[in-house]
């Protein structure tokens, strides 16, 4: 489920394919476009979910699976909303193309490319996101986990006292 998670997030910067292929950044399919969009969210969590099948994964329930895949690729045009560079992210892409950055931006964006993201200026944006995105992850990380381990302590608890009363 984990992995599951972080490919979604990674998932919506596929479109840095386009550089190469000679995409302008603003069009539909431009970096930070249309895989960037909630509509693109929505889709490609679907479609997970639906292949994983109603069960879901790890006792997990496929409505809870497909919320968790949600947040984590939604997440991912929000974080870069936050960055200091770019045009901005088509949240309501296909319906509009208009881009947006939030007022408080926090994040350096980061370098396209491999070379240029193993430099100087690369370590700096490594910083900038772990103060910004890595940390707060691992925090929400944590308080979900204790935050499990509680609920599952209580239903065994729950269990326990039933079977000692009968």
């Amino acid at each position: 489920m984990l992995l599951l998670g972080a490919a979604c997030a990674a998932l919506p910067d596929i479109d840095a394919i386009g550089y190469w292929l000679g995409v302008p950044y603003g069009s539909l399919f431009g970096h930070r476009g249309f895989t960037h969009s909630l509509v693109f969210a929505v889709l490609l969590v679907t479609a997970v979910v639906v292949a994983v099948g109603r069960r879901g994964i790890g006792g997990t329930s496929a409505s809870w699976l497909w919320a968790y895949l949600f947040v984590a690729t939604a997440s991912h045009g929000f974080l870069d909303a936050m960055t200091d560079g770019g045009m901005g992210v088509a949240f309501f892409s296909p319906f509009a193309s208009q881009r947006y950055f939030f007022p408080w931006r926090p994040i350096a964006v980061s370098p396209i490319g491999i070379q240029r993201f193993f430099s100087a200026r690369g370590v700096m944006i490594i910083a900038s996101e772990a103060v910004w995105v890595w940390l707060p992850a691992a925090g929400i990380a944590y308080l979900g986990g204790v935050m499990r381990r509680r609920a599952v302590g209580g239903l065994k608890s729950g269990v326990e006292s039933r079977e000692s009363r009968d």
